[in-house]
């Protein structure tokens, strides 16, 4: 598995070897439906193609793929502080009421299936009620949860209201509501019994009858993502036309609102199993656009050298930390944390690790930087930014009760102190950068190793379980403030946030690993960052900011983890065959495959190369 499929997977997006063929370079004019010809890219959001999994976004394997023919409300962009910004979808535009509390949504006046049936608000409603079943973030069924729709209303075939529950609100409803696919009720009615809305509005209540509710609304999902379509029917630019183990074909999809302006007219998508066979692509110039993939310098070079290639370089609101078990000896002591701190030089770090997918953390913030210098600029300057200084680390060693004999570091007791690191098979910017904050540790005198995980999803329930000392941890996913200080200050470190009730678990309970206190001083007063943290779902911009600060400067001060490098995504694009690429940054700002090629070309952004 690729690097990527983590930070996807935090995004809130979704192996097996397969031989690769079909990734001949693109002809202008191949393929029906007029256009440019063939665009070839791949899913950077899950390697392997299935050629049986239905044509379900909600699939976890489905042939849904975003932006071609799976279409959305609205395209949510990361924006550095507003978290509801977003690029038209299915919904022409909409009105967010001043206090949050509801989106009214104008949908395209021309949008149409391919099968050629209109794009209606009845169609929006149905899909809000598939996107119940899979607990959506404006769509849940617990009770008091924060950002949770109340009521969705058709007020006409092309307009809908969803109200927020006010009891608790968020500042990011509105984007859970554009975040949403969009399916149509002549394919996937079926799905929901006749009586769901009755159901959900008894799911909401208290007792008996509503826990049966909500169980048989929660069970439902399992009958969303198993559902296959008789044949894709899209709202997109393109309709999946077949699919096998080495790739997928779409055509255009004559009946899309904007297919005037959609210039190719057939898109593939070729199978890969890990990075270097996308490396492999890139270089041989097989690819019209393909999404971030963790790529090492010399790699990045014959990428580049490519008759056509482009390297584009957006804003990514995702940074990697080095995260510690703090229920394990020697790592509950924040002098130990502060020390390996000092050590580390995170400059060589993302040099050797990302050089083209990441830049070196300024400090240890708990934001992106571009982030913080845009929520928190006050407060930056007078963080700690622990730059590499041996005398300082060796201090703070020594304040922890650590002793160094013969050259190495041991324990407080004199027993011996090893470093465990843990990173995921196929990481190789994780495991990269672990292999040389070893090497700098053991050049300081702290033994050291690297310890491969078979898998992510191993990875992630074992780092859950407390079994690791040490481990990498994606942090800072913004826009969201709630959203970027919750790795931080979330369940992962004691702390659950069900409907805005916040309770503490110990460690080793729960899913708390990093075992974190549950109070922390900062400028001479006791914090809760926890607490604090669930605050940021509920307040505006404004006053998101001063907690925000506390937040950063807890972060900076405890350590719970070292901030490595905050990524930037790079793009990959050949101008051969298709221009009008973006290098807007507002445009660039996508997660995953959100804001790539699919939604460039279905804006009219790209064009075939005359």
């Amino acid at each position: 598995m690729k690097r990527l499929a983590a930070v996807v997977t935090l995004l809130g997006l979704a192996t097996a070897t397969a031989a690769c063929s079909g990734g001949s370079t693109n002809t202008s004019g191949s393929g029906g439906g007029g256009g440019g010809g063939l665009f070839t890219t791949i899913d950077v959001t899950r390697p392997g193609l299935e050629a049986t999994a239905p044509a379900n976004p909600y699939n976890p394997k489905g042939n849904s793929f975003v932006g071609y023919n799976a279409m959305r409300i609205g395209w949510v962009k990361n924006h550095l502080t507003d978290p509801n910004q977003a690029l038209p979808g299915i919904a022409a535009s909409w009105e967010i009421a001043p206090d949050n509390s509801s989106i009214t949504l104008k949908l395209q006046p021309n949008a149409k299936w391919s099968d050629g049936k209109p794009v209606t608000a009845e169609d929006v409603k149905m899909s809000i009620g598939i996107a119940y079943t899979q607990g959506s973030t404006a769509f849940s069924i617990t009770p008091g949860a924060a950002g949770a729709a109340a009521e969705v209303t058709v007020v006409d075939p092309q307009t809908l209201k969803i109200t927020q529950d006010m009891a608790n609100p968020s500042p990011k409803f509105a984007r859970g509501v554009l975040d949403t696919n969009v399916l149509p009720a002549h394919v996937w009615g079926s799905v929901l019994p006749t009586d769901f809305w009755d159901k959900l509005k008894t799911a909401r209540g208290d007792g008996a009858d509503a826990e049966k509710a909500r169980e048989e609304i929660t069970a439902l999902g399992e009958k969303v993502i198993a559902f296959a379509p008789p044949k894709d029917v899209s709202a997109g630019p393109f309709v999946l036309e077949r699919v096998n183990p080495s790739e997928a074909l779409l055509v255009k999809n004559k009946n899309f609102y904007n297919a005037a302006n959609v210039a190719p007219a057939q898109v593939k998508f070729l199978n890969y199993t890990g990075n270097e066979q996308i490396w492999n692509y890139l270089t041989q110039g097989k690819l019209d656009q393909a999404g971030f993939t963790a790529t090492p310098s010399d790699v990045m070079n014959r990428i580049k050298q490519a008759p056509g290639n482009e390297v584009i370089k957006g804003y990514s609101p995702v940074a990697v930390g080095m995260a510690f078990n703090q229920s394990k000896k020697p790592y509950d002591n924040v002098h130990v944390r502060r020390g390996l701190a000092y050590l580390i030089d995170r400059d060589q770090v993302t040099k050797v690790a990302s050089p083209e997918g990441g830049t070196p953390a300024t400090t240890t913030s708990g934001i992106h930087q571009k982030a913080a210098q845009a929520w928190i600029p006050e407060t930056v300057p007078q963080l700690e930014p622990y730059k590499a200084d041996v005398a300082k680390a060796e201090a703070e060693f020594e304040q922890a009760g650590l002793t160094k004999k013969d050259g190495k570091w041991t324990l407080a007791d004199g027993s011996a102190w090893k470093v465990s690191m843990h990173a995921p098979s196929g990481f190789t910017d994780w495991l990269s950068a672990q292999e040389n904050i070893k090497s700098q540790l053991v050049k300081a005198g702290v033994d050291a190793e690297v310890v491969t995980t078979a898998d992510y999803p191993l990875y992630l329930e074992e780092l859950a379980a407390g079994k690791y000392d040490v481990g990498f941890w994606l942090m800072a996913l913004g826009p969201a403030p709630y959203d970027i200080f919750q790795r931080l200050y979330g369940a992962s470190n004691g702390w659950t946030n069900v409907g805005n009730k916040v309770s503490h678990s110990a460690p080793g309970k729960s899913g708390n690993w990093m075992g974190g206190p549950e109070e922390i001083e900062v400028d001479g007063q006791k914090i809760n960052p926890g607490e604090l943290t669930a605050k940021l779902n509920t307040v505006g911009a404004e006053e998101a900011k001063p907690i925000m600060a506390q937040l950063a400067k807890a972060a900076n001060q405890d350590l719970p983890v070292i901030q490595l490098w905050d990524y930037v995504n790079t793009l990959f694009v050949n101008n051969n065959r298709f221009t009008g690429w973006p290098h807007d940054e507002e445009i660039l700002r996508g997660g995953g495959s959100v804001l790539m090629s699919g939604v460039w070309i279905q804006q009219g952004l790209i064009k075939a190369k005359q």
